[in-house]
């Protein structure tokens, strides 16, 4: 993008506002779809007031086990959250131009994602009413406090990132008889900061942006790396690694891009935009997912291969509960049908088309999260002592129907957000979409 020679062809833009804003509103089908998340989480909700009046005894979670599934489900929702950094990070620092149908839809999902985390690590806690006191007496040497500071960080800077494009598309949207509700057009007025698509305001604009992807990309990597530390600062077999860092944020990659499709593919298909969502930006996104599976797939090789070719101590234990034990099929599951599968199949053109990369990615997303809990739980169930005369539900954790029931209403209010911002506001680009179409015309001219 260049604040110095931008401008708007305003044909091309009549067209795209009119495609883009034509399902923007909320209709019988999204009130009958909010209908049934609100349904499904007043039930989850109801789920984590048991919980809270109870306490966490209504969990799987014992002394041995004190890890379960709401940990797992953080680490998930922090990993698919870092695909706003990588598609208007690094892919946008690099420019690549086919992202741009498809940035506003993964800072979307990031947004959406970082903002229930903090909430998941809520449903962790015993004493919820105590959180204030991480802030007001929490240790700069815990782990803990630098990931809820990243974590608040990364969602600030995304989200700030997801308001500043939007700017010049709520002031076109404001300057169109679409029929919008009073409240809506109130939004908008409020949101568009009496944008009057000035060149001063662009050249503003195209500075800030670019700020704050340059800002992103640290953040993100810190967010995943500290929640890796989390873990890696202890000796536990599974844990005491030294690329957690890079295993956790090639990882996150992996979930994010799959997350991104399915989204991508939902909204191209609801919203009737096949003409920007077009079969080249989902093969473009199959490529990207299978370069981020490769790398991710060599950690997995640093992460198993190396403890399984030593097998030494606790490790032994560890690594035979994974590869022929009772986890087994999970972690089978995981590194089949979420690394290597992918990695053969994304090989072929057609596998990258938009039905077949959706069901791939749909594998590679629900393996993901398998993934978080194969990382968290083995690990906290092999401690360094023998277990003795304990209880057979205090060694062995099995998450129950109220765990599972909160684990799902966290997800539920990610897509609950998401939905709402994707009816609320355009979910692509009006302007940059018009601009890119101005910069093709030059350079074919020149």
């Amino acid at each position: 993008m260049s604040g110095e020679k931008f401008r708007l062809n305003k044909t091309k833009l009549d067209k795209i506002a009119t495609d883009v804003l034509r399902p923007v509103g909320f209709t019988r089908g999204f009130h009958n779809w909010m209908a049934f998340l609100t349904v499904a989480l007043v039930a989850c909700l109801y789920a984590y007031y048991i919980q809270f009046d109870k306490g966490l005894i209504v969990t799987g979670m014992r002394d041995m086990v004190s890890w379960g599934m709401y940990i797992a489900n953080f680490v998930f929702f922090v990993a698919t959250a870092l695909v706003g950094m990588l598609i208007s990070g690094v892919c946008g620092l690099l420019g690549y131009k086919w992202i741009k149908p498809v940035s506003r839809i993964a800072e979307m999902i990031a947004v959406s994602f970082a903002a229930v985390a903090g909430l998941v690590i809520v449903s962790d806690m015993g004493r919820p009413e105590r959180l204030l006191n991480v802030f007001l007496y929490g240790r700069v040497q815990s782990p803990i406090l630098w990931d809820v500071t990243v974590v608040t960080t990364y969602l600030v800077i995304s989200s700030l990132l997801y308001l500043l494009p939007l700017i010049p598309d709520l002031a076109i949207a404001r300057g169109r008889d679409n029929k919008m509700p009073k409240w809506q057009s109130m939004v908008y007025e409020l949101l568009s900061f009496k944008w009057t698509h000035h060149p001063k305001q662009y050249k503003l604009l195209f500075k800030s942006i670019r700020i704050l992807t340059v800002l992103v990309i640290p953040t993100a990597f810190a967010i995943h790396t500290v929640t890796s530390w989390l873990m890696a600062v202890t000796p536990r077999a599974g844990w005491d690694s030294t690329v957690f860092g890079p295993y956790f944020l090639t990882g996150a990659f992996v979930t994010g891009m799959a997350a991104l499709v399915i989204a991508v593919f939902v909204i191209r298909n609801s919203y009737r935009l096949r003409e920007y969502l077009n079969d080249d930006v989902f093969d473009k996104m199959g490529k990207l997912l299978q370069l981020v599976c490769v790398v991710y797939f060599y950690f997995n090789l640093n992460e198993f291969l190396v403890p399984a070719y030593k097998m030494k101590g606790a490790d032994a234990i560890h690594i035979h509960e994974l590869f022929v034990g009772k986890h087994a099929i999970m972690f089978w599951f995981t590194q089949l049908a979420g690394l290597i599968l992918p990695i053969f199949l994304l090989l072929w053109k057609k596998m990258r088309s938009p039905i077949n990369l959706m069901v791939i990615s749909l594998f590679v997303l629900v393996a993901a999260w398998f993934k978080r809990y194969i990382i968290v739980i083995p690990t906290m169930e092999h401690p360094f002592l023998p277990v003795q005369n304990l209880p057979h539900e205090w060694v062995v954790y099995q998450p129950t129907v109220i765990e599972t029931a909160v684990t799902v209403g966290s997800i539920l209010m990610a897509v609950m957000i998401f939905s709402v911002l994707a009816k609320l506001f355009p979910v692509i680009p009006i302007w940059e979409m018009a601009e890119e179409h101005v910069e093709d015309k030059e350079n074919k001219t020149h």
